[in-house]
């Protein structure tokens, strides 16, 4: 036993004594990402400075979720974009660490990869910089990015992921932000009933089939204007006449533009069925208050109102009961549970 005792310590003693560097180290060897879309989905663009790679996503997906990218440590970026809420939130208007409310709804973070810019307002032109403002903003995560920084410098996880993923022992916000740039383009909803039925493996019911035809006709429903295509949205900045008198400049204040006024992004409809509330500013609560919006709800006197809005000067499209039930049943074939329990998108900590 006392035999076995000095070997064991022996043991100890020499892996306690090896050097640092001769012990396994992280390697630099990014694997490219092989993001699969369907063929009825547009090509993703790709910024040359920041490709996707394995390495680079699952860094990103940890910044996503690290509670300590805010200034208290309890708020991470899916505290506000929460998976099951089509990686939005359940209330109106987002709250933040100090518990001061913003005037805005957090928007849903799914096909990203398409958009020229973020934000209601659009006033990020990439998802590299559009991932860095709330964590500065002081009535959302209130820290410092190079607060942040300081806090994981000597994080053993950290430095080997950062490492991994670009090859730096010194990291900073450029890399996080990166990362979760990355990690974002990866967020892809595309597994719909909706895509399941384009690709000819399923089909509308009845009810369904009479939504899509309202949802396409100019005299029907009339969503296609600013939702068509496989993106449901053409990324453009419209005021859908939610108010006589808006309080909210919208886009005009990024812009400077007159017209551009108390204009907002078109979203996305896809997963429309985890997203409520809806609108810049979560006014709407179910499904079926949107719908009613633009049958009978719309403010005509509303400046800058979209002259999509072509049936304003009546209230709207006027759809009756069961035609807006049928609008309804069309829009839920957005619905992708896919997306939201994928588990590549899921807290990794």
């Amino acid at each position: 036993m006392r035999i076995l005792a000095y070997i064991g310590i022996l043991s100890f003693a020499i892996i306690g004594c090896r050097k640092i560097e001769d012990l396994p180290q992280p390697v630099y060897a990014p694997i490219p990402y092989e993001l699969e879309l369907p063929s009825h989905f547009p090509e993703m663009v790709i910024p040359e400075d920041n490709p996707l790679t394995v390495q680079g996503v699952y860094l990103g997906r940890h910044l996503f979720w690290d509670t300590r990218l805010s200034g208290d440590n309890t708020m991470s970026c899916a505290t506000c974009h929460l998976p099951q809420h089509n990686f939005g939130e359940d209330q109106a208007t987002s709250v933040g660490i100090d518990g001061i409310y913003g005037n805005r709804n957090a928007m849903p973070l799914m096909n990203l990869g398409w958009a020229p810019n973020f934000f209601w307002d659009g006033r990020a032109i990439t998802l590299e910089e559009q991932v860095l403002q709330p964590v500065e903003n002081p009535i959302e995560m209130h820290e410092s990015w190079s607060h942040f920084m300081t806090e994981i410098r000597d994080d053993e996880k950290y430095k080997t992921l950062f490492f991994e993923a670009f090859g730096v022992v010194s990291f900073d916000s450029t890399h996080a932000a990166k990362a979760m740039a990355q990690f974002l383009r990866t967020m892809v909803s595309c597994n719909s009933k909706y895509d399941r039925i384009i690709q000819g493996e399923e089909a509308f019911t009845i009810q369904e089939q009479a939504g899509f035809d309202s949802f396409n006709a100019l005299t029907g429903g009339d969503c296609f204007h600013c939702h068509g295509g496989s993106l449901t949205t053409d990324f453009s900045f419209k005021n859908n006449g939610l108010d006589a008198v808006p309080q909210d400049t919208g886009r005009g204040l990024v812009t400077g533009v007159t017209s551009d006024y108390y204009t907002f992004k078109v979203p996305s409809l896809r997963n429309l069925e985890y997203s409520a509330p809806y609108m810049h500013d979560g006014r709407f609560a179910t499904l079926d208050d949107v719908i009613n919006h633009y049958s009978v709800g719309l403010q005509h006197t509303s400046p800058n109102i979209s002259p999509l809005m072509e049936f304003s000067a009546q209230g709207g499209v006027q759809l009756n009961p069961q035609e807006r039930t049928e609008l309804k049943a069309f829009l839920l074939t957005f619905s992708d549970p896919d997306f939201i329990d994928n588990p590549d998108f899921q807290n990794p900590w």
